[in-house]
């Protein structure tokens, strides 16, 4: 089973971000597939000599297949709930139908698929659990053997369900609750998942199969809650269930309490309407390992957080998605008038005394200045439907390309000297914000914050410009606050500038940023 390696899809999703240091560690060489080969890099898999990564799309057919080619197994790992938003039910379809085809084209032996639990025929079905078992009846009726597992909740650090569960328990002490608090559920911790992936691959008597997977604990949700505030020292919150609390309100108010936006929490919302407990076990009987109970799972998780060791999160699924002026002239642009707003000052100090306090910026650390501006700006993104503040980041003090930090994502970063964050925030435009350290001596370096902004429209035109002032007063302070912190000394004070040409015009595109600043 190890002369050809294993597809792993969705590489920087959840799920497959644990699969893939499992898989290696075992002796597996895994190729993985992914949209952003950026964000692969990043991951500490990436650096595995028996790790190939691959770009490609299950929207894609023709990437399908040159990723899969002259693999035995492919993991089919991916959901296009973050991506599609609603229209993810289309996209699963297209994109299993795509991997069936590519798969028997490139005479690949076996597809395992992490699918949903729960009666397709029960009258409160979900069209996300519909959605989940429809892409396990293609895989199923391909001409490659399938193999299909169905888990419900999983327990885990980072995944959204335990987000949710996590987020809800710590701010929520007294709950109006919908109905489902009281459904039977059957979660199963994360490591018992990657058991079950990694035995699948082992067992070939799981071949075109469908097993139904959980942990030993069936529990209500209200019995969840009971348990995390236990394990957390939190008192058990108070319920009081009510018949009108629909899944679409249940996801507002979820997304106002949590990280995870409503276009998530919808449809885990609406599956939580019916019971998901196993209703076969025979894939104990064929992959045995420990299960570990609801109680054990989040004890583990809660420690995981504790530690700063949350490997994969729900949040890093996803393609990076390059505002298309980035990569075009700044000062004449055709597709808009590029807004800027830049400020800058010179160090005492270099760049790697700087860096580190540059790379905990947001989260618990703040913005070093203005603090209270930005929890307003927070809040009002999550009134328009932003992510806000409440995503925090993944480590306090380590980024990686593709991380979630409050309403922004790192789109490009080159330790000691760059971090590129896109805005995810709700504005009427397309937002940068770029944090600089240009050397300019042996103890000496220049820090620049330049923000950019495309506006859309009108609207967009007045909103930088109503913001304009507190840009000012907040970047200026910024940058005092982010040498403040670091110990070093500011040779002169923070001035704006604003820059009129794209420096990448003039230089080799393999240029690194602190080689142009350097030119410059």
């Amino acid at each position: 089973m190890r002369d050809k390696p294993v597809l792993v899809t969705g590489a920087t999703g959840y799920v497959a971000g644990r699969l893939i240091p499992l898989l290696l560690a075992s002796g597996y060489r895994v190729r993985a597939m992914g949209r952003s080969t950026e964000k692969m890099a990043g991951r500490p898999w990436a650096r595995d000599p028996k790790v190939e990564r691959v770009k490609g799309d299950i929207g894609d057919p023709a990437s399908l297949r040159q990723a899969i080619k002259g693999c035995g197994t492919i993991y089919y790992l991916v959901h296009s709930m973050i991506s599609q938003k609603g229209g993810y039910r289309d996209a699963d379809r297209i994109g299993a139908e795509n991997l069936v085809q590519a798969a028997a084209h490139e005479k690949a032996e076996h597809i395992i698929y992490l699918g949903g639990l729960g009666d397709i025929h029960h009258k409160h079905i979900s069209r996300h659990l519909v959605s989940r078992n429809e892409v396990g009846r293609i895989l199923l009726e391909g001409p490659v053997p399938a193999t299909v597992l169905r888990a419900a909740m999983i327990l885990g650090s980072g995944s959204a369900s335990f987000e949710i569960l996590r987020y809800l328990a710590e701010r929520l002490p007294l709950m109006v609750t919908p109905k489902w608090v009281s459904m039977p559920t059957q979660p199963i911790a994360v490591s018992n998942i990657l058991g079950y992936l990694k035995g699948c691959l082992e067992h070939p008597e799981t071949r075109g199969k469908t097993f139904d997977i959980g942990g030993p604990d069936v529990v209500a949700y209200r019995d969840l809650f009971r348990i995390f505030a236990e394990e957390a020292g939190l008192p058990s919150p108070i319920m009081i269930p009510v018949p009108v609390l629909t899944p679409r309100l249940s996801s507002l108010w979820i997304h106002l309490v949590t990280p995870v936006p409503a276009s998530i929490a919808m449809p885990l919302a609406e599956g939580l309407s019916l019971p998901t407990v196993c209703t076969e076990n025979t894939i104990r009987d064929i992959i045995p390992q420990e299960l570990i109970g609801c109680r054990e799972a989040i004890r583990r998780a809660l420690d995981w957080v504790k530690q700063e060791q949350v490997d994969t999160c729900w949040n890093d699924a996803g393609v990076l998605i390059y505002p298309e002026w980035t990569h075009v002239g700044d000062s004449d642009f055709s597709g808009g008038t590029l807004l800027k707003c830049g400020y800058r000052a010179k160090i005492k100090g270099t760049a790697g005394d700087l860096w580190p306090f540059i790379e905990r910026i947001g989260g618990e650390t703040g913005y070093y200045a203005a603090d209270l501006l930005w929890k307003i700006r927070g809040i009002l993104d999550v009134f328009t439907g932003g992510p806000g503040l409440k995503r925090g980041r993944r480590s306090k003090k380590i980024l990686q390309v593709g991380d979630a930090l409050d309403f922004w994502r790192v789109l490009e970063m080159e330790k000691p000297c760059r971090l590129l964050l896109l805005a995810e925030m709700k504005t009427p435009g397309e937002a940068l914000l770029e944090i600089t350290l240009n050397p300019v001596g042996e103890d000496q370096c220049e820090l620049v914050l330049l923000s950019r902004f495309l506006p859309r429209g009108l609207f967009g035109m007045a909103y930088w410009y109503i913001l304009y002032p507190f840009h000012q007063y907040v970047f200026a302070h910024m940058l005092k606050g982010i040498v403040k912190a670091s110990g070093a000394r500011m040779i002169s004070r923070p001035q704006r500038f604003t820059p009129k040409i794209n420096r990448s015009c003039h230089l080799p595109e393999n240029t690194s940023s602190c080689e142009r600043k350097a030119h410059e």
